[in-house]
């Protein structure tokens, strides 16, 4: 007698053919779950949970101004100034012109004197000149001078932004007067300085759910407002530019909300009900298919991967529609809430951080509501893959065979290989809507953190235009990427005698084995790149530019310049 026969009704079968549990019904949770029916009940939540779904309560929003104002009259807690490292020392930066002369054009010289170089990143404060109605002038080093136009970068103005405003928490407002030789300076500095104003207090005793935030950070809150000195506020192309920034940055901002959400309060019903609040918000349809959809439409392999939690799967789709739109994308997220690594269970010391396993679903999400946000003339429809990976006795086993939604069988030689699992069936989904392209994003490997550092995402494809044209969002936006191949002699590795494919390879190479078994998943004749975020998703170090300790939100900016580009007409 087999095992399915001799608990009766208390096992089921998966779409694999393997039996698994079934589960009794749980009450309906009285927690911050309240009303999501399938999701299990969760003790009451002291820290407020549900203002993450709650109109811009997501996060501290730091207001934005644009002003022709003189430095001097302005009234303001700091004036932010750049400065360059030159070849004999600190070079005052474009922008700041004022306040220099009102140091009788010693600012420079009073900067070498305090240590500082003009190096990237390099925060100096020293009080303002007399006359000022700031008390406090805040000097920000842009690296080196740029070369023969004299104009800095858009990346590296975005990173000084980013500083000054880290520096400035606590303060109610700040001008920035940085050099902006043109529009894209003005969005640069703008999603720069929102960014940098970024903080995750919610948890804290004394954290920004108080009204006006004054108790955030101990006492030292996200920097309340930023004038923008030079921007010009009848400036069509000004605005844009600042609009643009603060729809991208508080959409990126919301995705590193979720990812450093713990995951006893971020479980895949919870993000799918976040995704529906911001449908109603935007205008973006929202579609849940809950454990006992997912088990309907044969989706195996998220359902293996949620098969030893409590906290059931979900796949949540996103479509954002334009009537003018010529060009459809579809953006695929890994979203595995905690990934405990499954009955593979991973060691202690690798798992304290595995709430960031999301970033994946975290960055589609922001792209779409950013794009419907901005208007794009581009159908965007996003896939979100949530699961949570856990150990127990209903979990999925190594050696066990899962038949995916496309109709493949997969061998499960390492429950930790998960993330390609869940992101199969969505990209198997995600293809039958045939749209011009499809990129997945997700923490899928630490072997591309071993390739390429804890800054830079890789970026696979089964095209090379569409690759370089990925490439090119991301250095547009100032992400740090890079191209990856796919050799097809790696795809023999996971040749299985069991089943159709196994979820593992080769030792060496892992992250592009990983782009391999997925490209199996994506419809024949359709455009895919895949993004391995793994390394630059979650710093584990301290903050740097415009980028926090935490969940960093990366990918959002690249995915929002591929739609961009979409709606233009070129993508490779």
């Amino acid at each position: 007698m087999g095992r399915a026969e001799s608990q009766g009704g208390w096992w089921q079968r998966t779409p694999s053919g393997r039996p698994v549990r079934n589960r009794p019904p749980r009450p309906r949770s009285d927690g911050p779950n309240k009303g999501l029916g399938s999701c299990p009940a969760r003790r009451p939540d002291p820290f407020g949970y549900p203002k993450l779904n709650r109109k811009r309560d997501f996060t501290t929003v730091t207001a934005l101004t644009l002003s022709t104002a003189a430095a001097s009259g302005l009234r303001a807690d700091a004036i932010v100034v750049g400065v360059a490292k030159g070849a004999k020392g600190p070079v005052v930066a474009p922008g700041a012109e004022t306040v220099d002369k009102a140091y009788d054009g010693r600012l420079a010289g009073l900067l070498e004197t305090l240590g500082a170089s003009g190096a990237e990143g390099e925060v100096t404060k020293l009080p303002a000149p007399s006359g000022f109605k700031a008390p406090l002038v805040v000097a920000v080093g842009l690296g080196a001078e740029p070369d023969k136009d004299g104009s800095f970068g858009a990346e590296t103005l975005r990173r000084a932004a980013g500083a000054a405003a880290r520096a400035l928490a606590g303060s109610k407002k700040a001008a920035f007067a940085l050099p902006l030789a043109d529009t894209d300076a003005v969005g640069a500095v703008a999603e720069g300085a929102l960014l940098g104003a970024y903080s995750f207090d919610t948890y804290k005793e004394n954290g920004r759910q108080a009204k006006d935030g004054a108790k955030a950070k101990g006492g030292k809150a996200p920097l309340a407002e930023v004038a923008l000195l030079g921007a010009k506020p009848r400036d069509r192309a000004h605005k844009a530019a600042v609009e643009r920034a603060v729809a991208v940055a508080e959409e990126l901002n919301r995705a590193r909300d979720l990812i450093n959400t713990p995951p006893n309060d971020l479980d895949p019903a919870a993000f799918a009900a976040i995704a529906q609040g911001a449908g109603k918000e935007h205008g973006i349809k929202v579609t849940v298919l809950d454990e006992k959809a997912l088990a309907k439409g044969g989706y195996g392999g998220i359902l293996g991967v949620g098969a030893g939690s409590a906290a059931t799967p979900r796949l949540v789709q996103l479509t954002y529609t334009h009537a003018k739109a010529t060009k459809h994308l579809a953006f695929v997220g890994k979203g595995i809430t905690y990934d405990s690594g499954g009955i593979s269970l991973k060691p202690a010391g690798h798992n304290e951080t595995m709430k960031c396993d999301m970033s994946g679903a975290a960055a589609v999400f922001a792209a779409v509501v950013a794009a419907a946000r901005l208007g794009l003339e581009v159908n965007v429809t996003g896939w979100l893959a949530l699961a949570e990976n856990m150990p127990s006795g209903t979990a999925t086993r190594p050696g066990d065979v899962l038949r995916m939604y496309s109709g493949k069988t997969v061998e499960v030689l390492n429950t930790d290989a998960e993330g390609r699992l869940v992101l199969a069936d969505a990209l198997a989904k995600a293809s039958e809507d045939a749209p011009d392209a499809i990129v997945d994003v997700a923490t899928l490997t630490g072997a591309m953190m071993l390739a390429l550092g804890n800054r830079t995402f890789g970026i696979m494809a089964n095209d090379d235009a569409f690759r370089s044209a990925v490439h090119e969002a991301a250095e547009e936006v100032g992400e740090a990427a890079w191209p990856m191949p796919l050799p097809d002699h790696l795809r023999k590795g996971m040749d299985s005698p069991t089943a159709d494919i196994a979820n593992m390879g080769e030792r060496y190479g892992g992250g592009l084995v990983a782009g391999l078994f997925l490209k199996e998943f994506v419809g024949e004749g359709i455009t895919w790149a895949h993004l391995d975020i793994a390394g630059p998703a979650f710093n584990e170090g301290g903050p740097f530019g415009y980028t926090p300790k935490g969940g960093t939100g990366s990918a959002v900016r690249t995915l929002v310049r591929l739609a961009e580009r979409a709606a233009a007409g070129d993508l490779g």
